[in-house]
């Protein structure tokens, strides 16, 4: 997710227009590998040493990194390439299994940022659909993204829990299946709650 996802390309100058369309197959390989991390690294543990599926979390650094300009996905490739170099010298599998906390915080911040200056990340999104929000609309899309931010400090404190302390299979269960579960389920609710508040104001 970066701020140019959010906004459609038609609006983007000729030499960005460029870049994005160049790019777009590195973001969805680097979406594609991160969602399936979990389950590969867990299917990779025992059978390969640390320091050898470094070399998938250096894929996924790369990948964020070749996919942005952004600074903030620059130093989320940076934090995520470290962690990679950490298992590498050290050969622990420990710093592979804190990428789905990092990714976590770095989205904490991406929220956060936006809620200070704004559009928020939500009302981006949604004047996707319809450019010119309502004031409700616009207060409604900040009260999501501050439910968000919520979301993103449970669910990273549950991430870093389980990579510190549960097995591995209870990390892979967690991280692979069950945060993505978690906010399937935070979507639906939003969209119910949305449509009541759309109906509240009069609108279908």
């Amino acid at each position: 997710m970066s701020c140019m996802a959010c906004c459609p390309t038609r609006l983007l100058p000729d030499h960005a227009r460029r870049t994005a369309i160049v790019s777009h197959p590195r973001r969805v390989a680097f979406v594609l590998l991160s969602l399936a991390y979990p389950p590969l690294m867990y299917l990779a543990m025992g059978r390969f040493e640390p320091r050898w599926l470094s070399l998938l979390l250096f894929a996924v650094a790369l990948l964020r990194a070749l996919g942005t300009r952004e600074r903030l996905w620059i130093w989320s490739a940076a934090g995520t390439g470290l962690l990679a170099v950490v298992a590498l010298l050290g050969n622990e599998a420990l710093p592979l299994k804190l990428y789905p906390a990092l990714v976590n915080a770095v989205l904490l911040v991406f929220f956060l940022v936006s809620l200070r200056h704004p559009p928020t990340v939500a009302e981006r999104f949604a004047r996707l659909q319809d450019p010119q929000l309502p004031p409700f609309a616009i207060a409604y899309t900040r009260r999501v993204t501050q439910v968000w931010c919520g979301f993103f400090v449970v669910n990273g404190a549950l991430a870093l829990a389980t990579a510190l302390w549960a097995s591995d299979a209870t990390w892979a269960l967690y991280n692979g299946l069950l945060a993505y579960l978690l906010m399937g389920l935070l979507h639906a609710a939003e969209w119910t709650v949305r449509r009541r508040v759309k109906a509240a104001h009069g609108h279908v």
